[in-house]
């Protein structure tokens, strides 16, 4: 943080996570050095009983209707036990008919998830678009060391380490922009980067070499060539 506030001294910083880093010496952390937070929070009968009514209500309009389920949101003040402050919480409470292993039938059961937050906001806009956004972020992650083998970090050298780190970081903006100049109709627009390295990539061609330009020649079995020639024209630099 020490160095980031050195090079971005007025940037707004905000920390998101689970609920393992809902606790108080972090939130306390944060408020003293100007850092926002959103941090998922386990539920317990304390905090059930302070949206038991707003429960109640959305199994009554769920029973009463044709929806498979509903949702909604409610902010509270909350103080826990170990805190020396009351702060912001948000409930998502949803209800839907799950299976009922002692009949044989459906019942119906109210899901809630808790966050605790020093952020502004109306309720829903800081659980979906705030909290849940973790979960995109997840999925990158996972892009960079599954799918780019970033983790295989072996060498006997942290230097060594760290530069194919920066390699594969490369590598995956070079798949990132690949993907950004995929056709939005196409699958391929939100594929995973193996998918786009096998249809898009790792393909059989023949590249003819002129003076002013380089042909690509694509087989003619190829099922993405529309796209292959739509991302080609996309990343063309500009002609003079």
């Amino acid at each position: 943080m020490k160095r980031i506030r050195r090079h971005w001294p007025a940037t707004k910083i905000n920390f998101r996570g689970d609920s393992h880093y809902s606790r108080a010496e972090a939130m306390e952390w944060a408020e003293s050095n100007g850092v926002g937070y959103i941090f998922g929070f386990a539920g317990n009968t304390r905090l059930d009983a302070l949206v038991a009514e707003t429960a109640d209500h959305l199994r009554f309009r769920h029973a009463a209707g044709s929806d498979a389920k509903l949702r909604t949101y409610e902010s509270f003040e909350y103080r826990a036990k170990s805190w020396s402050r009351p702060r912001r919480m948000v409930a998502r409470l949803e209800v839907s008919l799950q299976p009922d292993k002692d009949c044989d039938g459906m019942r119906q059961e109210v899901d809630i998830r808790y966050v605790v937050t020093s952020m502004e906001g109306r309720a829903q806009h800081i659980y979906e678009d705030l909290y849940c956004a973790r979960g995109q972020a997840e999925n990158l992650i996972k892009l960079h060391k599954a799918q780019l083998a970033s983790d295989r970090t072996s060498c006997p050298s942290p230097v060594a380490n760290q530069v194919r780190l920066v390699l594969h970081t490369a590598a995956y903006w070079i798949m990132h922009t690949l993907r950004a100049a995929v056709p939005k109709p196409s699958p391929l627009a939100t594929a995973e980067f193996g998918t786009i390295r096998l249809r898009l990539i790792k393909i059989a061609a023949r590249i003819v070499e002129h003076a002013s330009r380089i042909r690509v020649f694509l087989p003619t079995a190829c099922p993405e060539q529309p796209v292959f020639v739509a991302v080609a024209e996309d990343l063309m630099p500009a002609g003079p």
